[in-house]
């Protein structure tokens, strides 16, 4: 830990006297806020986790069923493919800009696993002689 405590410009003795005197105080608290980052404000939530989750998973589903209602149904697969893609690019880039991370990696990878799963859902379907249509 004096190592952490040198880096953020404490001198090597400082440094020494401080990680002794934390440890000593309690040990679990110090290494987890100083080695590992955890504190107060990076503790889970789980509430707060399941609410957000439920939020995603109601808006996510609710927009290919809008499209699944207005879409002409001759070309509902069509519709549904591409509509879900410009869908999954629009909420990666939003979590994307939420998390701080790069918004074009993101959109690029939200939108090859998603091509993936819509393919392994039909071929699953077509596997059990489900048909569109």
């Amino acid at each position: 830990m004096a190592k952490i405590y040198e880096q953020r410009g404490v001198s090597k003795e400082t440094a020494l006297q401080v990680a002794k005197e934390l440890t000593d105080h309690n040990a679990l608290e110090a290494h987890a806020r100083d080695e590992l980052g955890i504190n107060e404000i990076t503790q889970a939530r789980p509430l707060q986790a399941a609410i957000a989750s439920f939020g995603s998973f109601g808006f996510g589903a609710a927009l290919p069923f809008i499209v699944s209602l207005l879409a002409p149904i001759e070309q509902m697969v069509y519709y549904q493919y591409g509509f879900t893609i410009v869908f999954l690019m629009i909420l990666g880039a939003i979590s994307a800009k939420t998390g701080g991370s790069s918004i074009g990696a993101a959109v690029v990878r939200i939108c090859f696993w998603g091509t993936i799963a819509m393919g392994i859902t039909a071929f699953v379907g077509h596997l059990f002689g489900v048909s569109v249509g």
